[in-house]
């Protein structure tokens, strides 16, 4: 549907100096200010994830940030976007999210100088979220090469998780799981900008791993191969999973992306749902040349992302994914 509709779009007069639009689908909006420093600009906000109103603005601030270290910059200014029902939500709680939201910003050396708020049915909240990149650092969703090796920094599974937590069938646990990935910044993607070996980078979150590495495959021209014993898993999430329990978006999901991808004849129910499953707060996705990959990976690690894998490689076939 996104597609449909910014296809009747008119299409904006070239401007040099717009690095980055929406021509990909990329991670965020890219603007140069000078020869070699461009603005990064990028927004995300949605509804109640979680119960609790801290946990909930600090996945929210988290999830927003996401894209501009997606393409390799570092934030530095945030716009609050608020819409509360105001006749049911107490003064505190809304003051406990804007506070989750503002302890992940300054975590992340982020000033929130303002924002725009209106009174609304649901619960919203998020950022928008201005930064700043060397032109020479930028990374984008596409750019992979042949040969290159794909790294996931995070596990999947948070849509389950999030679902569970809304049916009120998630144990605590599953919940601290769900927070410890939800809130960890990936803030790594600094350092990965300053890395020439590294060719594409994305963030997984709506469309799922498979839909957000589609539009990587299409937008570079490669096919990439998956090994499904290697993608990292969230432990409650995979039991979810195994349980039986279904994600309306992942079905939607699949039917946006499903054409462009091979999966095995013999593969359980519960792992397509898996891999089409939209992540909130998701990892990054990092497509790198062979030679750097163990040190980005170590790199990772070293940075207390403990799940993070090499997953698969990209190829000189069709665009597509074959996963095995």
């Amino acid at each position: 549907m996104l597609r449909e509709l910014l296809a009747t779009l008119p299409k904006p007069d070239p401007n040099a100096d717009l690095l980055v639009g929406n021509e990909t689908g990329d991670d965020a909006a890219i603007y140069r200010i000078d020869e070699s420093r461009a603005m990064v600009a990028t927004t995300d906000f949605f509804m109640p994830v979680v119960d609790d109103p801290y946990d909930f603005g600090r996945i929210s601030a988290t999830n927003a940030l996401s894209d501009v270290y997606a393409v390799g910059g570092r934030p530095v200014l945030a716009l609050a976007i608020v819409g509360m029902p105001v006749d049911k939500v107490a003064t505190a709680t809304i003051g406990q999210v804007l506070a989750g939201g503002a302890a992940v910003c300054n975590d992340a050396g982020v000033s929130i100088a303002g924002g725009h708020s209106i009174d609304t049915l649901e619960p919203i909240y998020g950022l928008a979220v201005i930064g700043m990149v060397d032109i020479a650092n930028i990374k984008r969703n596409i750019g992979a090469v042949p040969g290159d090796v794909l790294i996931l920094g995070k596990g999947i599974g948070t849509g389950f998780l999030t679902s569970a937590m809304k049916k009120g069938t998630l144990s605590d646990a599953g919940y601290r799981e769900m927070i410890d990935c939800t809130t960890r910044l990936n803030d790594i993607g600094v350092e990965l900008g300053e890395r020439a070996d590294v060719h594409a980078v994305t963030d997984i979150t709506g469309f799922g791993l498979l839909g957000h590495l589609s539009e990587v495959c299409q937008g570079s021209g490669v096919g990439v191969r998956i090994d499904l014993d290697a993608v990292p898993i969230l432990a409650a999430g995979r039991e979810l999973a195994q349980a039986g329990l279904i994600i309306g978006a992942a079905g939607r999901n699949r039917m946006a992306f499903a054409g462009g991808v091979v999966l095995p004849n013999d593969l359980p129910g519960w792992w397509d749902n898996m891999l089409y499953d939209p992540q909130t707060a998701g990892p990054l996705l990092v497509a790198v040349d062979p030679s750097g990959a163990d040190e980005v990976l170590a790199l990772f690690h070293a940075r207390a992302y403990d799940r993070a894998a090499i997953i698969g490689k990209c190829d000189a076939g069709e665009p597509v994914i074959t996963v095995s």
